[in-house]
């Protein structure tokens, strides 16, 4: 009973410091939106009519009137730079780096915003500059990963090494693969310049930053074959069945060739039938198909499509299949089968492509490095109508 008295008694009293503390947040909100200025509600109102452009400029008579209204003047200056007005948005942030009122946080903030400004603009040495300043930050992680993407779109590949490194250390995520593919396109850039040895260093670093790098793998069979070793070559491209076998359609028409050079054609044959056989794929079934039709004749060479096709039904196989008909075929059936012939290859245009599983994006040749959205490794090696079905 003393416990119900002593509740009846406090009741009263915590209900007036309720009432009390109402008052003054009351009191407090009231005096606060005295002090904002006319135009930060036309502003608001503006922005609550859609009507972003008559906002904006509402938005800077405020700062105009009220200059301390400092995250006002960021906000600003990202709608600047997000609708494309870079110079507005460069003037606004270079305004604030410059101000001598700002404590270190905001400054900081500032020289990370401009230094998208000058991103966005395309002026990538005074963006790098700025980020440069903005390691050991708060914003230390933001930066790298901008100064990634330049070093990436500048092919420094040396210095995205080195950001990369650095990257891990701050986030504690695995850049490997990114590295291990820096280190495939400086491979690349030796190969291109008839500089096999050059290559093989780098793509000996790529490969023990991710064993799993068949691009390393691909291209060390590259140079062996510019610098005169396709036994070599072959072994370099037989270890991707190790690494991920969807990858050796890539790969099957350079190691024919191979067995080609050193007189092994029928061995060559032999060991991509036995890939096909494993993992079906319409471009390992292209390079078998010529070797067939080389070195067994064109009735050999259709038994073989027709029978990959029963196994593996897809429009990209009716097309080879009928390719195949037409080379053996008489001469009254011929405009039959080339008109069919014509109608499949239409429907299959679309489907012979290869896509980026990161952003979607389909191109008829095998990208690396996504042209879209600069994922690496991000293609499946099968093309779309391949990867519909099981693997």
């Amino acid at each position: 009973m003393e416990i119900e008295y002593w509740w009846l008694l406090a009741l009263p009293l915590f209900f007036a410091l309720g009432w009390f503390a109402a008052r003054i947040d009351i009191k407090q909100l009231l005096s606060e939106s005295r002090v904002l200025p006319v135009s930060y509600f036309k502003g608001l109102n503006f922005l609550l009519n859609e009507q972003p452009d008559k906002a904006i400029e509402a938005f800077i008579e405020v700062v105009k009137v009220d200059p301390q209204t400092i995250e006002l003047h960021f906000a600003l200056g990202s709608l600047f730079r997000r609708r494309g007005e870079i110079e507005r948005a460069i003037r606004m942030h270079q305004n604030l780096v410059e101000r001598p009122d700002l404590a270190q946080h905001q400054k900081l903030h500032a020289l990370y915003e401009l230094a998208q400004d000058y991103f966005k603009a395309g002026l990538l040495d005074r963006a790098e500059e700025l980020f440069l300043k903005l390691e050991g930050t708060m914003h230390a992680e933001e930066a790298l990963n901008f100064l990634l993407e330049i070093y990436e779109q500048e092919k420094d590949w040396y210095k995205a090494i080195g950001i990369a490194e650095k990257l891990e250390t701050v986030t504690g995520r695995s850049h490997q693969k990114e590295i291990a593919n820096y280190f495939c396109e400086l491979a690349s850039i030796e190969l291109m310049q008839s500089r096999p040895e050059a290559a093989r260093p780098h793509l000996a670093q790529a490969l023990a930053h991710h064993r799993l790098c068949v691009r390393g793998n691909l291209l060390l069979g590259d140079a062996e074959v510019a610098a005169g070793r396709p036994e070599v070559a072959i072994e370099a491209w037989k270890r991707i069945e190790s690494q991920s076998p969807a990858y050796l359609a890539l790969v099957g028409e350079r190691l024919y060739h191979a067995y080609k050079t050193l007189g092994r054609a029928a061995e060559g044959i032999h060991l991509l039938r036995g890939y096909l056989a494993k993992y079906p794929s319409l471009d390992l079934l292209n390079v078998v198909f010529q070797g067939m039709l080389e070195s067994h004749g064109t009735e050999q060479a259709y038994s073989l499509v027709r029978d990959e096709l029963r196994r593996t039904p897809t429009l990209l196989g009716l097309d080879k299949l009928l390719e195949a008909q037409l080379l053996g075929a008489p001469f009254e059936r011929r405009r039959d089968l080339e008109l069919t012939k014509q109608l499949v290859h239409q429907h299959t245009r679309g489907l012979a492509l290869y896509k980026c599983d990161s952003c979607g994006f389909k191109a008829r040749q095998y990208y690396w490095h996504c042209p879209a959205c600069a994922a690496w490794e991000t293609y499946s090696p099968r093309r779309t109508e391949e990867a519909k079905l099981p693997a």
